[in-house]
């Protein structure tokens, strides 16, 4: 009986050791991860914010970036010797030239060339002068950036008269658009007639129904469309400015006319015409 409880205790007191064992186990491997868990945040927060540094000098790179090509597209651009362009401007230019006639592309030799074809194109599309005959109605010409719209007498005017006639309303509605539109613009309307004297009771003589022709437009373009006054100038050339010989009935038709002369910003034009898309 003796033996018996001796060995019992003995049992229980391997038992007990063997626990404590494991539990000091236990205890050492939970302080282990535990340092492992906090080297492991440590290290955790060190790459977040090596990471952070690292974004923000992409971050400068990108803006520095962004900053240059913001630069270099507002950079001027000599146009031969009558124009000043930015590379922005340029880049939209030759976007436009994609749609123009290959045949017409093909004569453009110089920058000034592909520019004055450009603004052609675009105030072509603006005016949409496709409902209107290019020889006998309206022709639009650039010469140094100088943007000229030619209008047919018989599209404004009865004949021998100055008073605008309703059938202008439509392609003067058209240009009051786009001379309402950018601020810079400035215009010169011109009166044309031919070589054939004139004398009436209201009108003296053809510098006479030229000034009356180029100011009855200037004021509807004002009264009817809100063109700005300040923006307009009412100018007559009488028959002096011929565009033909006036020996036939055709030719001097073709001197009948009403230059629209439109003094633009090449790059607020462009901006302009780029919107109107």
């Amino acid at each position: 009986m003796k033996r018996i409880s001796i060995g019992v205790f003995a049992l229980c007191l391997m038992a007990s050791c063997v626990s404590k064992k494991k539990y000091v186990a236990l205890e050492q491997e939970n302080g282990e991860i535990k340092s492992e868990l906090t080297k492991t945040t440590v290290e955790k927060e060190d790459l977040e914010a090596k990471f952070s540094e690292i974004q923000s000098r992409v971050n400068a790179y990108n803006s520095k970036i962004s900053s240059l090509t913001e630069e270099n597209d507002s950079k001027l651009v000599a146009v031969g010797d009558v124009a000043v362009i930015s590379n922005d401007t340029k880049k939209k230019m030759l976007s436009t030239l994609e749609h123009v006639d290959p045949a017409k592309l093909s004569e453009a030799k110089t920058l000034k060339d592909s520019m004055n074809l450009a603004i052609s194109y675009n105030l072509q599309k603006s005016l949409d002068t496709s409902e209107f005959s290019e020889e006998d109605d309206i022709a639009i010409d650039i010469n140094e950036t100088v943007v000229m719209i030619s209008i047919s007498d018989k599209m404004l005017f009865n004949t021998a008269s100055y008073r605008v006639s309703s059938k202008a309303n439509d392609i003067l509605q058209k240009l009051a658009d786009v001379i309402n539109s950018e601020p810079s613009i400035e215009v010169m309307v011109e009166g044309h007639t031919d070589s054939r004297s004139i004398n009436t009771g209201a009108i003296k003589d053809n510098w006479d129904l030229s000034v009356l022709r180029a100011t009855s437009v200037v004021r509807k373009l004002q009264d009817d469309y809100a063109v700005a006054p300040e923006k307009m100038i009412a100018a007559g050339r009488s028959s002096y400015h011929p565009i033909a010989e006036n020996d036939t009935k055709e030719n001097r038709s073709k001197n009948r006319r009403t230059r629209i002369v439109i003094l633009p910003n090449i790059n607020k034009f462009f901006a302009l015409m780029d919107s109107n898309k």
